[in-house]
């Protein structure tokens, strides 16, 4: 996958942007980003906020070792679909974006 294509997975699929990261955030506290995508020139960084506050990287990986799955479309080589708990974080995610309410 491109950085291009990366992003616009991670649009339709509840993630946002938040201080210029692709974010995903807490339940209870929409706006305080919890997981996020580094997108660098070369390589993409999935990062964890730990309780202290501090980001810890657990993958990265070059965008060209990074593939769509051919039946979910999700990004397989940044362990998102081995990270517990991660699908529902994303489900939940992208319900609160599809459901919210813009005024």
């Amino acid at each position: 996958m491109t950085k291009d294509e990366l992003t616009a997975w991670a649009l339709a699929h509840g993630w946002q942007m938040l201080g210029g990261f692709l974010s995903l955030t807490k339940p209870s506290s929409p706006k305080e980003a919890i997981v996020r995508l580094v997108l660098k020139a070369t390589v993409v960084n999935l990062e964890i906020k730990k309780p202290a506050g501090k980001w810890e990287k657990v993958a990265g990986t070059a965008y060209a070792k990074v593939e769509a799955d051919p039946e979910t479309g999700l990004p397989r080589g940044l362990g998102l679909d081995t990270i517990p708990g991660f699908a529902m974080l994303m489900r939940e995610n992208k319900d609160r974006t599809v459901f919210s309410i813009t005024t």
